[in-house]
């Protein structure tokens, strides 16, 4: 009976255990029909990696650079196969005073080194390749395949550099603009058939500026002068870093101040250092500054880059043409700018004759307003626009300016292409000018589908892909005010397409009509039509950036 007896109580207490009231605690709420969703498990969203997408969109860009290593190549790559000679057969106080080949070296100290590292691979490709004398003109398979793939794993470098510029942005914000500068037509025509290591030297300008707009300015200041000893060219930027990084990084109090300036100053020096020391050592630092600014070249290349100049040499002609037809004596220099041969090309019949101080001045006029914004105002979010107009006003008025200096500001302008619809437009037109201006260095019949399919192919994709990002972005906060709408998107005015319908009339007059009518005469004028036609979208171009620095445009 104990047993039983004891085991009652629980029994008539059992109704009043937590148990028995647990369903009516866990009585759903009156709007349960409501929040029915909430009770389901969300699937977690997928991580972002950028860094595996980028590495997908230039394995498929690495694919289509494969298939253009067979396609022609020009001089350049006579040029950089003589460079791995130099470097790898000679001492480096040789290095700048070779003359065993016409094509010397020509660039800063750290491409020489760039170029003696390789030297070492391609002895064991072909050693013929590197051999100063027997080398000369060589373009066997294993030494066309292997410079072609130096430039496409150096190009590695600009990936890594977009990586860092656009690894904060959103999804489709990022991949778009690695497309347009992954695959941007004017580097596949410049480094993948023309041959030069464009992407690579881009990538450290662009690792360079995502340094700056992060913060890093000591590490960005640091980049941009280890640039500047593989290419000198970049230097037409360095005011505005100058001006900049005085303003941006060594402010806090003088004594902070100038401690900051001596770091960043004792950094630069440093690389400097690293970079001409040992030439300086071997007492050939005049003949390194010697080859690599060759004044003597004149003011044009031998096909005019669509700059101010264009204008200013066939003023002189008009002049000239005048000024004989009225009767007057005018000595006109022989074919000085129409003959399409590297040298110096500097002289004119009427206007006065242009120096490399008068450039050098025009240059740093243009730039001043750029620099005053950096001056007043150092944001790092302008960084990249005012770099990008530097370099334009570089090719707009500079010393013997190649056409391909144009992908020094089209790629940094691709980065703030998506800022606003005004950026999307103009990168729009820039791109599709800067391109075209690349076709002469292509002359040959194989290569034109492929320059006219590349530049086809990156205009459609910049008008599907600007006209949607724009219409998606802005149709929530402008449905209800239609003109509102209409100015946020991406639409191509009438002068925009009659501006590009241009092109295409020069390109067939080029191509059909001048043959016919000149047959083998005047060679030099196809050329000479699209310089002038792009010299008026390049102009376009720089007074458009200038208009937003001086008013300081605000993204959105």
């Amino acid at each position: 009976m104990s047993p039983s007896s004891s085991s009652s109580p629980p029994l008539k207490s059992q109704p009043q255990t937590p148990l028995r009231r647990r369903p009516k605690a866990m009585k759903p709420p009156k709007n349960h029909h409501k929040h029915h969703s909430d009770q389901t498990p969300i699937p977690k969203p997928k991580p972002n990696r950028p860094i595996t997408e980028i590495l997908w969109v230039s394995l498929v860009a690495t694919c289509i650079k494969f298939l253009l290593i067979p396609a022609y190549h020009s001089t350049d790559f006579e040029v950089h196969r003589n460079w791995l000679a130099i470097t790898h057969s000679l001492p480096l106080s040789q290095w700048y005073s070779d003359e065993t080949s016409p094509w010397t070296l020509d660039y800063p100290p750290f491409f020489a080194h760039f170029e003696h590292f390789l030297s070492f691979f391609a002895s064991l490709v072909d050693p013929i390749m590197v051999h100063l004398q027997q080398g000369l003109n060589y373009k066997s398979q294993p030494t066309i395949l292997f410079q072609r793939l130096t430039v496409i794993v150096s190009d590695f470098v600009l990936v890594f550099g977009i990586y860092r510029l656009t690894r904060n942005l959103g999804y489709k914000e990022r991949v778009l603009i690695w497309v347009l500068v992954i695959y941007s037509p004017g580097l596949m025509i410049v480094d993948h058939l023309h041959f030069q290591y464009n992407g690579f030297l881009l990538g450290i300008l662009l690792i360079s500026l995502s340094d700056l707009e992060e913060g890093k300015d000591l590490l960005g200041g640091f980049v941009f002068a280890v640039l500047l000893c593989f290419k000198h060219l970049f230097a037409v930027a360095a005011p505005v870093y100058f001006v900049y990084l005085l303003r941006h990084y060594c402010r806090g109090g003088l004594i902070r101040g100038f401690g900051k300036l001596s770091i960043m100053g004792s950094a630069v020096v440093a690389v400097f250092a690293a970079a001409y020391g040992p030439f300086l050592y071997h007492g050939q630092i005049q003949q390194v500054f010697h080859r690599m600014f060759p004044f003597g070249r004149g003011l044009c290349h031998a096909y005019w880059a669509p700059n101010f100049w264009v204008f200013y040499i066939i003023l002189d002609k008009v002049l000239a043409f005048s000024l004989v037809k009225m009767g007057f004596s005018v000595q006109t220099p022989t074919a000085s700018f129409t003959g399409g041969l590297v040298g110096d090309s500097s002289p004119f019949a009427v206007l006065p004759r242009v120096t490399p101080m008068v450039t050098f001045s025009i240059v740093l006029l243009a730039i001043a307003p750029c620099l005053i914004k950096a001056w007043k105002d150092p944001q790092p979010r302008m960084i990249t626009r005012w770099i990008a107009y530097a370099y334009t006003c570089g090719f707009m008025f500079g010393w013997h300016v190649h056409e391909k200096a144009s992908l020094h500001f089209v790629i940094p302008l691709a980065i703030i292409s998506l800022k606003s619809v005004e950026d999307a437009k103009h990168y729009f037109y820039l791109s599709i000018v800067s391109c075209y201006s690349l076709f002469p260095l292509l002359f040959e019949a194989q290569e034109y589908p492929i320059k006219v399919l590349l530049l086809l192919l990156h205009a459609t994709l910049m008008w599907i892909a600007f006209s949607s990002h724009f219409t998606t972005t802005n149709r929530k906060a402008a449905e209800s005010e239609q003109t509102r709408y209409n100015k946020t998107r991406f639409i191509v005015g009438w002068f925009g397409k009659l501006y590009l319908l241009g092109l295409v009339a020069v390109e067939i007059y080029g191509q059909f009509v001048h043959p016919i009518i000149f047959a083998e005469r005047l060679p030099f004028m196809p050329l000479m039509m699209i310089s002038i036609y792009c010299a008026f979208g390049m102009m376009y171009s720089w007074i458009w950036q200038l208009k937003q620095i001086v008013k300081c445009h605000k993204h959105r």
